[in-house]
């Protein structure tokens, strides 16, 4: 029996202790804003907060988050009013938007650790976070946006 808190709720679950915590989130839990990528941990799509920290789920087996706090993107903000969504519909962000999930939780943790990140704090936090659409330009303006904000 595997106990986390998932968006400052607490469950327990009985799967695989290799089972990817992705899987856990998507298949066990259904909160499928969380997407599946490359599922190597190389393209950020599944990109969730493990106590505060950005990381992979694709690549995170469910027994090394016991007892740990995981933030998806649904936990982000439950009206939909994080400072990173609000600038990412203020900059029309998405395109087809299979990433963005991925960009805005890297994007959150970013802002969570520097209030004020330069051009190239972005770039170095953001670089495993890779959008098909090319929208880099818009994600970084959102989130010199967001971090403008209070």
């Amino acid at each position: 029996m595997i106990n986390l808190t998932i968006n400052n709720k607490s469950i327990s679950l009985d799967v695989d202790d290799d089972m990817p915590l992705l899987y856990v989130i998507r298949d066990e839990l259904s909160l499928t804003g969380t997407k599946f990528g490359c599922g190597a941990g190389q393209c950020g799509a599944c990109t969730v907060h493990l106590d505060g920290q950005a990381i992979r789920s694709c690549v995170t087996p469910i027994s090394a988050v016991s007892n740990k706090h995981i933030t998806t993107i649904e936990g982000l903000s439950e009206r939909g009013d994080h400072k990173i969504q609000i600038a990412w519909q203020q900059h029309k962000v998405p395109q087809c938007g299979y990433c963005q999930s991925g960009q805005m939780m890297s994007a959150a943790s970013l802002l969570a650790q520097n209030p004020s990140p330069s051009d190239e704090e972005i770039n170095n936090h953001m670089q495993g976070n890779i959008c098909r659409c090319g929208t880099y330009k818009r994600i970084k303006q959102a989130i010199h946006t967001a971090a403008n904000k209070e």
